[in-house]
């Protein structure tokens, strides 16, 4: 049997034992699940900020149309209802189902909120509220208001941005931010979905049936290429269904930023997966119950932790610090800081390249010392072997 044959049976196996358990099922389901959840409620909230209701009372009913212009003006959709009653309408102040209450007339109004208020709501009618009260006072000295208005449109300051804002900086840090997340959970769990099933095959002896067939580097690459496709799948999975929903909803500009972070997605988790899956195979290797396996992988697993918590402070105040820049390309952080920062748009195409060519060197190293202590260590059971004993042998 050839080596590709060898391997492509033993990722077949692989791939096809765990997409078809129930698990993998209903932990994406749940997953996904989760993910609308976050979505809806992020729509939800969005359009409760933009959205205000205002009830007017007695003749500050005339300020409903220039107070929706002017809330628009702030990016607020308002609705004004007219209301006959000031108490019943407090009440609905009180039950949340007005914002505020503007009663009186111009130039003494009155605003009756819940709590604090809604600051850019206040603004927008004190902008109003100073219009009337201008325009009354023109009108009284023979002076033509509406010229007044044109000349102050008219009067605007020229501003020159040093370095402009980018509309979609908000879209591309959740964007990149989720990511990173996904990216996080993916190697931690199917890392450990390897490390264990190494442990299961070595305890029960199985590897030693297998390895009677393949050679070690055989079965470690088919065993990280198959479950690997299998963390590739649900991530494909998630991330499709989170942009469909997303655009949906309209949460997310999916053609101008979802679809570029979908494929550096892919990209980075199939360089960290490699990167990750061939160290947590043989540090398994080293012992042989489950029971002893969290030892062996509590470094590993710390290092995607500490990248990942790292990462999203790092990102959120400064992603394009000299901090968050270095360790982006260094092949154990890459491959969930450099996604975010290509998602937010701070790294440079160099920055990139560069951390992919670490990423492939790294793994080329650490699949060929990987492999060495797994094919030295994988079919001695009993007591722990040491690391130094497995480079040895």
């Amino acid at each position: 049997m050839t080596s590709a044959r060898a391997v492509s049976l033993v990722a077949r196996r692989e791939f096809v034992t765990k997409v078809r358990t129930r698990s993998f099922l209903i932990g994406t389901a749940v997953i996904i699940a989760v993910l609308a959840g976050y979505v809806v409620l992020q729509s939800v909230l969005f359009d409760d900020q933009q959205r205000s209701v205002v009830g007017l009372s007695g003749q500050a009913t005339q300020l409903a149309d220039p107070l929706r212009e002017k809330a628009k003006a702030f990016g607020i959709d308002l609705e004004t209802r007219d209301v006959t009653t000031a108490g019943d309408a407090e009440q609905e102040v009180r039950d949340g189902s007005l914002d505020a209450l503007v009663t009186g007339a111009p130039p003494e109004l009155k605003m009756i909120v819940k709590g604090s208020g809604d600051e850019v709501l206040t603004t927008a009618l004190n902008d109003v509220l100073r219009q009337q009260v201008l325009t009354a006072q023109l009108a009284e000295a023979g002076i033509n208001p509406q010229e007044v208005a044109q000349s102050l449109a008219n009067a605007k300051v020229d501003v020159t941005a040093l370095e402009p804002v980018d509309p979609q900086q908000g879209q591309r840090l959740a964007i990149g931010l989720i990511v990173a997340a996904l990216l996080y959970y993916s190697l931690l769990v199917y890392g450990t979905m390897v490390a264990q099933g190494v442990v299961e095959e070595k305890s029960s002896r199985v590897v030693e049936i297998l390895l009677a067939t393949v050679r070690p580097w055989q079965l470690l690459l088919g065993k990280v290429i198959g479950l690997g496709a299998v963390g590739l799948l649900q991530l494909l999975v998630i991330s499709t269904v989170g942009l469909g929903l997303s655009s949906a909803f309209d949460v997310v500009d999916v053609g101008a930023v979802g679809g570029a972070a979908l494929l550096t997605g892919v990209l980075w988790y199939l360089l960290g997966f490699f990167l990750y899956a061939t160290v947590f195979a043989a540090a398994a290797s080293l012992v042989s119950r489950q029971e002893e396996l969290q030892s062996v992988l509590t470094p590993i697993s710390m290092t995607i932790i500490v990248a990942f918590v790292a990462g999203i402070n790092l990102m959120i105040g400064s992603p394009s610090g000299p901090t968050v820049t270095v360790l982006s390309m260094l092949p154990p952080f890459a491959p969930i800081l450099m996604p975010g920062r290509m998602a937010l748009g701070v790294a440079p195409a160099w920055q990139v390249l560069l951390a992919v060519a670490l990423a492939l060197l790294a793994i080329a190293a650490i699949t060929w010392l990987g492999g060495k202590v797994y094919a030295n260590a994988v079919l001695r059971t009993g007591a722990r072997v040491k690391l130094r004993e497995a480079l040895k042998l």
